[in-house]
């Protein structure tokens, strides 16, 4: 195990990060740090020690080889919107941030891929191709703001990954500093290579394999035709139902979400698209595409379907500025809701489709066993459920209490079948319910892949694995040391 020096000489090391990247590229000043303390889940912080801000391949890899020589911890951080606390920094580390990395390297249409750094924000992925008819389908939900090296990192999804996928199948290759500052390229430009899949094994790995620096994505050619239906109804359990219905029917939509009356309203407030109807239980946002003929009939029985179910209303919106209108409310879900509480928690389990309605009645009774509103905003076609838990963070004791519905809400997923991260990662915030999905030996084998990397475990320590030191729960602690062969803390 390794020992870290807390007083290490910061002023030497300070120097050789200067040497790298210049006097403006090192951030030293304690009110500066304040900046880079937590990510998206802003409930926890912790100050870095020193951030550093490279421009390059190279300036990433002299970097990191200082960190390797000095034993320091590392952790990469991109825009900082993750959910997960994958980027908040660990004590006295030095935080490596990609956000000066913003260059796309090169646009290849004719073989469909686009090679860019790690700071490129996801929505101008689709930016610099839309005017050749191609687009990048990944979109979270905050692809205005979020850098493609975080979403390799945490394997994000977006509204659109039902049918096409999430993060890891766009990616074609990969140019990598290891934690020992060498420099790899893995995958290629084809979609698949002989041998090991070391692209599929980096991406989702949270930074505790090494930084992307170059990233060769796979861009498609937008659909001919695309028709976006929203349904509402009286209660959630039946758009859920209506949702496993389409499926069932080999329906495919682009993307298929509920947002619950609670999340209407505040979208409305926020945003005020004057499309959701206040008075809905629930709406379900389903986005058809493909050929003119195929949208068309697919509109057709997903409407059938949803009134079948007891939907109220159906619009159907074909034109691309209503289509955008239908779902900029969903795409500001997330910021809306901080017009229902000073603070929420979200979280971000998985269930298979027909446990849809069954767990979100639970979801309810959790809600209604710890005295917490739970808004609930999800990708319905992948059971990728993201419930935000409302609180103030001002009142002491909040925090812990919701952090416990939090947990049985992760729990329940599990239960019926499902994951605790569909697309936000494990990061600090999940590392605790790792023992409930996965068994000692699974863990042990994920620390051994670990540690071929990163035997020093400098790359973004203490994140996605459970350590007594933050997993206070005594059965937590004693499965962790039931890990043979290899110490987790």
């Amino acid at each position: 195990m390794i020992t870290r020096d807390k007083t290490q000489d910061w002023s030497m090391v300070i120097k050789q990060f200067e040497a790298v990247v210049g006097k403006n590229g090192v951030v030293r000043r304690p009110e500066e740090l304040l900046v880079y303390e937590c990510d998206g889940l802003t409930s926890y912080r912790q100050r870095p020690a020193i951030v550093v801000l490279p421009r390059t391949t190279e300036e990433v890899a002299a970097i990191v080889k200082i960190c390797d020589r000095q034993r320091l911890p590392f952790v990469t951080r991109g825009a900082g919107t993750g959910l997960s606390g994958g980027a908040l920094p660990t004590e006295n580390c030095v935080l490596i941030v990609t956000a000066l990395m913003r260059k796309i390297l090169r646009v290849d249409l004719a073989n469909q891929r686009i090679v860019v750094q790690p700071g490129v924000i996801n929505s101008w992925v689709t930016q610099a191709v839309s005017g050749a008819g191609f687009y990048y389908a990944p979109d979270p939900s905050s692809q205005i703001v979020c850098s493609v090296g975080g979403n390799v990192a945490e394997n994000s999804g977006g509204v659109h990954c039902l049918k096409y996928g999430v993060t890891t199948n766009h990616v074609l290759g990969l140019k990598l500093v290891l934690p020992d500052g060498s420099i790899v390229e893995v995958g290629g430009e084809v979609a698949e290579t002989p041998g090991y899949d070391l692209t599929g094994l980096f991406v989702g790995s949270e930074g505790t394999l090494g930084i992307a620096t170059e990233i060769t994505l796979r861009i498609l050619k937008q659909p001919e035709a695309v028709r976006v239906l929203l349904a509402d109804f009286t209660n959630v359990e039946a758009a859920g139902a209506a949702v496993s219905d389409i499926i069932s029917a080999g329906i495919i939509p682009g993307g298929m979400e509920i947002m619950d009356n609670l999340s209407i309203n505040a979208v409305e407030d926020v945003v005020a698209t004057g499309c959701y109807p206040r008075d809905a239980v629930a709406i379900l946002l389903v986005e058809v595409d493909g050929l003119e003929v195929e949208a068309a009939a697919s509109s057709q029985r997903v409407e059938a379907i949803c009134r079948h179910n007891g939907a109220r209303s159906v619009t159907i919106a074909t034109d691309p500025e209503q289509r955008l209108k239908l779902w900029k409310g969903r795409k500001a879900a997330f910021a809306a809701a901080g017009k229902l509480s000073p603070d929420y928690y979200v979280q971000d389990g998985v269930i298979p489709r027909t446990k849809l309605p069954f767990v979100l009645q639970e979801i309810e009774a959790l809600s209604q066993k710890h005295g917490y509103k739970v808004a609930n905003v999800f990708h319905a076609g992948d059971g990728n459920l993201h419930p935000l838990i409302l609180y103030d963070n001002s009142i002491p004791g909040e925090l812990e209490r919701v952090e416990e519905l939090g947990g049985d809400i992760l729990k329940l997923c599990v239960e019926v079948g499902g994951s605790i991260s569909g697309e936000h990662g494990i990061g600090a915030d999940k590392r605790c319910y790792m023992p409930n999905m996965f068994t000692p030996t699974d863990l042990e084998t994920m620390m051994w892949v670990r540690e071929v990397f990163d035997p020093q475990r400098i790359a973004n320590p203490d994140k996605i694995f459970p350590t007594p030191r933050t997993c206070g729960e005594a059965a937590r602690v004693e499965t962790s040391k039931q890990f043979s062969g290899i110490e987790l803390f």
